[in-house]
C-alpha cells in the first residue's frame, strides 16, 4: 500500500502533495489499522467473471497468461459450468477430487470463469466489461517480472491492448483484454510506473 502511495505522488509537485487534505478520503491512514481478530484467517480467494465461450477463455488464461486450470465444476440441471484458474504448481494439485476442491478453495487470488451454457453459440451475445457506461467493475491485475517483455509476448500472440506500456501519461504499465473484453492490468513490482 505504501508503494502505491509513493507511486501516486512520486512525480507530482510538492504543491500537489500539500493539497492532499483536499483529496477524497484524506484520512485514509486511519484505515491502516490491524483488522478485527475474527478476520485473521480470511483470504481473498476468487474473482468471478462471466464468460461467453470457455474454449476461448481457457485458452487465453492458460496459454496466454500462463495460469493453470485448477478445478472445473459442472451443473447440468442449471446449465452452467465454473472454471477456476490461477498460478499454482501442477505438483501441488491433489489427485483426489474432494481434496482438490478443498485445496483450490484455500488458494489466494484465483479467477472463477463462469459459463452459462449456450452463450457461445449466440453471435450477438456479449457481457458488459464494466469499463463502458455505466461503469462499475474495472479490471484484474497481474504482476510480472518485466512489463515490456510480457507485452512483447502478448503482442506476438495477438492480444488486444487497451494501453501499451509507453502509451499515455503513466509509463510502465499496460492494459490488455481477455476474449470477453475484461481489462487486465500488467504491472511489475520490480519497476514501478512513472507519471509524465
Amino acid at each position: 500500500y505504501e508503494n502505491y502511495e509513493r507511486l501516486k505522488f512520486s512525480n507530482r509537485s510538492l504543491a500537489m502533495a500539500e493539497q492532499q487534505e483536499q483529496l477524497p478520503c484524506p484520512d485514509y491512514k486511519s484505515y491502516l489499522s490491524e483488522p478485527d481478530e475474527s478476520c485473521k484467517d480470511f483470504i481473498m480467494q476468487q474473482t468471478m467473471m462471466r464468460i461467453k465461450d470457455p474454449k476461448r477463455s481457457l485458452d487465453f488464461y492458460t496459454r496466454v497468461l500462463g495460469m493453470r486450470l485448477l478445478k472445473r465444476f459442472d451443473y447440468p440441471s442449471m446449465k452452467f459450468s465454473l472454471y477456476f484458474v490461477g498460478y499454482e504448481k501442477a505438483e501441488d494439485i491433489p489427485a483426489d477430487e474432494e481434496e482438490r476442491t478443498r485445496w483450490m478453495l484455500s488458494k489466494k487470488a484465483t479467477v472463477e470463469l463462469t459459463h452459462n451454457w449456450g452463450t457461445e453459440d449466440d453471435p450477438n451475445f456479449s457481457y458488459h466489461n464494466g469499463n463502458k457506461e455505466p461503469r462499475g467493475f474495472g479490471h484484474i491485475g497481474l504482476a510480472v517480472p518485466d512489463v515490456y517483455k510480457a507485452c512483447e509476448r502478448f503482442e506476438s500472440l495477438g492480444v488486444n491492448f487497451v494501453k501499451k506500456p509507453n502509451d499515455g501519461k503513466m509509463k510502465g504499465i499496460a492494459f490488455i483484454t481477455d476474449p470477453d473484453g475484461y481489462w487486465i492490468e500488467i504491472l511489475s513490482p520490480n519497476k514501478l510506473p512513472t507519471l509524465e
